[in-house]
């Protein structure tokens, strides 16, 4: 072994506990401790947060660690000052006072802290920036990473601008966090952040402890007493996920007056509240959390013994986020997903961003009216529109290639026409929206395939698995049609370059008997006919 392989190790041992590593943590420390970028891609319970924890314990300076969810920094926080080693960390959010939020600026200062977990709306602020910048920071770290590519431009606008507020910072080198991230999710990661040449450490996404079971349904009334019924019997703890805030609500009431201690999670709640919840469900007070996906990230709890969704999400990245709470002790653990196809229309809907065109020409008309360039917290205060809304029609028209931005400034990318940017806008905000709704098509063909589901869900993140996995509901029931891709197709091979006449260049992600499912990188995930192919050549190899 390497001297720096002995160095990384004895550091693990003596700061952490940890008596080994797990495959891709040596790799990714070493990457970060050389000044690389690295973007790590593991399994929910699987070790991504020692990435960055034993780079920074190796390096000189603090590491700011930006995370969504306040009660996942604390949990972390919490953690690592219960260590065996001497390394503290601290948090300057919201849930802390204004003179506890000094107190741990002054700590990081001093040195007395080596780990400081902020939001990203904390880092919109040009004076946390500024803060952080003073403080010399060795990492920068995005936990949760895809958030900056699950959602459009106006879901946590900030989030969007981690990669400006890090190339503020300087030469320093950041690390992107994610337990779930297909193909297109990783591309956007990297060009969100600003990652540069990263490493990117992927392990495998096949979590074979859990059973996943796909429940059809017809009728609306149907389903939510099949999912009632459920609930109560199923081995507690457990996670039931839900579309909306109403519904966790209901569902919620019905399980409590049944006798199950049941707790409502989602945004609308008081911060205070949601970390009760938390908290109770972590201490086993609580057997089931019924939440909306604001409980997707950062819930540390290897007994969780099932994860239901009553309702179809967004995506298979969401799918695996959430289910991957499941059996992080590695017992067995059970998921189900209760499907009507009907729901499919409420995700289409949530899925859609469109461009508010007045916006754009608000902010288009600043810009054509400065020769300089301007700073994003100036038009949110000179413009009348709301800081959001500002920050989202910047973002879509940064996405659209309008605007480009240098460190804490944006300017024009050349002479523009007010109403040819809005349509070049328009038609970035719409390709994403037909983005996302071929996500929520490759859900609904999980939901729907006769194939072993661990290979249709393998299959999307780029993995595959040979042979059915006889722990899903088809392969269960001895119906499952197996989906392995044909390595053999010498006319489209799994993963293959090709390009279509009409949606242009994409990438085979999996060979069906019958069908071929290719993601194109304007057009999303596309599922096409063998037979179609055959009379209508459309598709080529590159």
């Amino acid at each position: 072994m390497a001297p720096k392989s002995q160095k990384i190790e004895r550091v693990a041992q003596e700061e952490f506990g940890w008596e080994t590593l797990r495959p891709g943590q040596l790799e990714g420390v070493e990457a970060v401790l050389s000044g690389r970028d690295t973007l790590v891609v593991m399994p929910t319970g699987s070790g991504k947060s020692a990435v960055y924890q034993l780079a920074a314990a190796m390096s000189d300076g603090p590491a700011v660690v930006v995370s969504p969810l306040i009660a996942l920094q604390e949990d972390q926080r919490e953690d690592l000052n219960a260590g065996p080693g001497r390394l503290r960390a601290v948090a300057a959010n919201s849930s802390h006072s204004t003179a506890e939020q000094e107190r741990a600026w002054a700590a990081v200062a001093d040195g007395e802290a080596k780990f400081l977990f902020l939001t990203p709306e904390q880092l919109a602020k040009d004076d946390v920036v500024e803060r952080l910048r003073d403080v010399e920071p060795a990492l920068f770290v995005v936990d949760e990473a895809h958030c900056v590519a699950s959602w459009g431009h106006d879901f946590r606008p900030d989030y969007l601008r981690m990669g400006e507020v890090r190339e503020r910072l300087g030469a320093v080198p950041a690390v992107a966090l994610t337990a779930t991230a297909s193909a297109p999710v990783r591309e956007e990661i990297v060009t969100r952040l600003r990652l540069r040449d990263p490493l990117v450490v992927a392990q495998g996404f096949d979590r074979p402890n859990l059973c996943l079971t796909v429940v059809r349904h017809h009728e609306d009334a149907g389903k939510r007493s099949a999912v009632l019924d459920q609930v109560t019997d199923l081995p507690k703890p457990g996670l039931l996920y839900v579309a909306t805030r109403k519904d966790s609500e209901e569902y919620a009431a019905e399980l409590s007056h049944r006798g199950v201690r049941a707790e409502v999670y989602h945004a609308g709640r008081k911060a205070s509240e949601r970390e009760t919840v938390h908290h109770a469900f972590l201490d086993d007070e609580v057997d089931v959390v019924v939440a909306t996906t604001a409980f997707g990230m950062g819930i540390d709890k290897p007994n969780v013994r099932f994860v239901v969704h009553a309702d179809i999400p967004d995506s298979l990245d969401s799918y695996y986020q959430e289910i991957g709470r499941a059996g992080r002790d590695g017992g067995d653990a059970a998921t189900f997903l209760h499907y009507r196809s009907e729901d499919l229309g409420m995700r289409r809907f949530f899925s859609t961003h469109h461009a508010d065109e007045d916006a754009l020409r608000t902010v288009l008309k600043a810009f054509t009216q400065n020769d300089e360039s301007l700073r994003l917290a100036d038009l949110k205060e000179s413009l009348g529109l709301t800081p959001r809304k500002v920050t989202n029609t910047v973002n879509l028209l940064e996405a659209a290639g309008v605007l480009t931005a240098e460190k804490s400034t944006f300017r024009l990318t050349g002479p523009v026409r007010i109403p040819e940017a809005v349509r070049q806008s328009v038609e970035a905000a719409e390709a994403r929206i037909r983005f996302d709704r071929s996500r929520i098509e490759m859900m609904r063909g999980y939901a729907e395939t006769d194939g072993c589901r661990r290979q249709y869900l393998l299959g999307y993140f780029g993995e595959e698995l040979a042979e059915r996995c006889g722990n899903c509901d088809n392969c269960l029931a001895g119906t499952a049609e197996d989906l392995a891709p044909d390595d053999e197709d010498e006319e489209f091979p799994a993963r293959s370059a090709v390009v279509h006449r009409e949606w242009g260049p994409g990438l085979v992600m999996s060979v069906e008997t019958d069908r071929l499912t290719v993601l194109f990188e304007q057009e999303g995930y596309k599922t096409l006919s063998r037979e179609v192919l055959a009379e209508n050549p459309v598709l080529r190899r590159r």
